[in-house]
C-alpha cells in the first residue's frame, strides 16, 4: 500500500484529529513526506468526494462534506450508522470473549457500572439477551449477535484472535 493510502487508513479509523508528526512517525516516513501525500489526498478530496479532512485541534481529521449532512441524518435516524467508544468496545470484548456473561461478572472485570453502555449495545443490535443464569436472583445473560460478527468482519466467535494477544484483557478476564 502506498503512502496515500496508509494516510486514507489512519485518518479513517482515528478517533482524535492526527498532527502530521504523529502521522509521519505511524506512517514511518518523513516528515515532508507525509505532508505532500496530506495535501495531495486533501485536493483530491476536493474533487467530488463525499469527503474531505479537516484541519482542527492542531491536526487533521477525515470527515463527511456539509453537503451530505441530509443524506446522513437520515441514515442516523433509520439506525444505519454505528459509532462506538472506547468503553463499550471494551465491555464488548468481555461479553465475546465471556458469553454468556451477566451484568454482574463485567462491572466486575470493569470496576464501574454497566447499565447504560449495556443499554446502547443491545439498542444497536451488537449483543442480546441469551437467557439467565441458574444462580440465585437468576441475572439475565449477555451475548453477541449476527450484527456484531458483521460489525468486525468475523464468520464465526472462532475467529476472535486468541486471548493470549491482549495481555491487558486475559489478567482482567
Amino acid at each position: 500500500m502506498d503512502l496515500h493510502g496508509i494516510i486514507e487508513a489512519i485518518l479513517f479509523i482515528a478517533e482524535e484529529p492526527l498532527s502530521q508528526k504523529e502521522m509521519a512517525e505511524i506512517t514511518g516516513c518523513g516528515l515532508e513526506e507525509t505532508k505532500k501525500a496530506l495535501t495531495g489526498i486533501m485536493e483530491e478530496y476536493e474533487q467530488k468526494s463525499g469527503l474531505q479532512i479537516l484541519q482542527v485541534a492542531g491536526g487533521y481529521q477525515l470527515a463527511t462534506r456539509p453537503e451530505a449532512a441530509p443524506y446522513i441524518q437520515k441514515m442516523e435516524r433509520e439506525g444505519h450508522t454505528l459509532r462506538l467508544s472506547q468503553a463499550a468496545m471494551e465491555y464488548l470484548a468481555i461479553i465475546a470473549y465471556k458469553q454468556p456473561v451477566t451484568r454482574i461478572e463485567i462491572e466486575a472485570i470493569r470496576g464501574v457500572r454497566v447499565d447504560k453502555v449495556l443499554e446502547n449495545l443491545l439498542k444497536k443490535k451488537l449483543i442480546r439477551i441469551t437467557g439467565r443464569k441458574s444462580v440465585p436472583g437468576r441475572p439475565i445473560t449477555y451475548g453477541t449477535t449476527k450484527k456484531f460478527l458483521q460489525y468486525f468482519g468475523l464468520n464465526d466467535l472462532r475467529d476472535l484472535p486468541p486471548l493470549e494477544n491482549f495481555t491487558d484483557m486475559q489478567k482482567s478476564l
